[in-house]
């Protein structure tokens, strides 16, 4: 479940603020008159903060866009620098998967898409940090997306080393063409097809995932459909030295060598 700036900023805030209260005992049905209270963050502030992180500007179009010297650039390149260093070394001494059994087996990443490989600051600066299903549908299938710095140079050199590249998104099938079409746009030159790009196809889920997904219905989580599908990816001769993500429950679950979270203060996803 995709949660806005607002609630989620909101929940979190509150959450810190309840786990410190209930650390202390001061948040028990007994003593609810010593409750203390803590004011959230002012979303207004938050969202200041938000533009200086991104560098926030409008094009000539009104689009907005990312500063590549901005903060959030340069916290791109840090993570981006640490992968391809381990990149280079998985390449060059043989895939030794965490969970064993990996001699022989190709390298791989895997990509997250949203705000992972194509950069949705525009939608969220446009929707006020409001996510709508509809807006946001539209939105993916218009393929115009930037990518994420530095990301497309990434892909390329995980190529160079002989890496194979998967894109692991839950983006539904619907949007498949939408997503593929913007990848290849923003520069991402590597195999799209359907062996390379998931999406959550919620109406003929595949078998591996048959322990959350019947075509009647869909019960994974994030999680577990991520999990599932990295696991897929590895049954089928690869070992995942790295596996790229903005949301923590991208990179939830193992079947990867190492995990690399991106950041992203917009929206959370359970």
């Amino acid at each position: 479940m995709r949660k806005s700036l607002r609630v989620a900023g909101i929940a979190t805030t509150c959450a810190v603020a309840g786990a410190a209260l209930y650390g202390t005992g001061a948040a028990t049905a007994d003593n609810a008159s010593a409750r203390h209270t803590a004011e959230p963050q002012n979303i207004g502030v938050l969202v200041g903060e938000i533009d200086d992180y991104y560098g926030a500007y409008q094009d000539a179009d009104g689009v907005w866009r990312s500063s590549p010297d901005s903060p959030y650039a340069k916290d791109l390149a840090r993570v981006q620098t640490k992968a391809k260093k381990d990149i280079r070394k998985a390449a060059a001494h043989g895939a030794h998967g965490a969970k064993g059994g990996a001699h022989g087996k190709k390298p791989a990443i895997v990509l997250d898409v949203d705000d992972t490989a194509l950069l949705s600051f525009d939608y969220e600066k446009s929707t006020n940090y409001t996510y709508n299903g509809a807006t946001w549908d539209a939105y993916v299938k218009e393929a115009k997306r930037p990518a994420v710095f530095g990301m497309p140079e990434l892909v390329k050199y995980a190529k160079g080393k002989g890496v194979e590249v998967f894109f692991l998104t839950g983006l539904s099938e619907s949007q498949r063409e939408g997503a593929v079409t913007n990848l290849a746009k923003a520069g991402y030159d590597t195999k799209l097809d359907t062996k390379h790009v998931f999406t959550k196809n919620k109406t003929a889920p595949p078998a591996y995932l048959s322990h959350c997904a019947t075509p009647a219905k869909w019960e994974c989580t994030t999680v577990q459909f991520k999990e599932g599908t990295r696991k897929y990816i590895e049954s089928t001769g690869f070992n995942i030295v790295g596996s790229f993500g903005d949301q923590v429950s991208d990179l939830a679950g193992g079947y990867a060598d190492k995990t690399y979270k991106l950041p992203n203060p917009t929206y959370f996803v359970e």
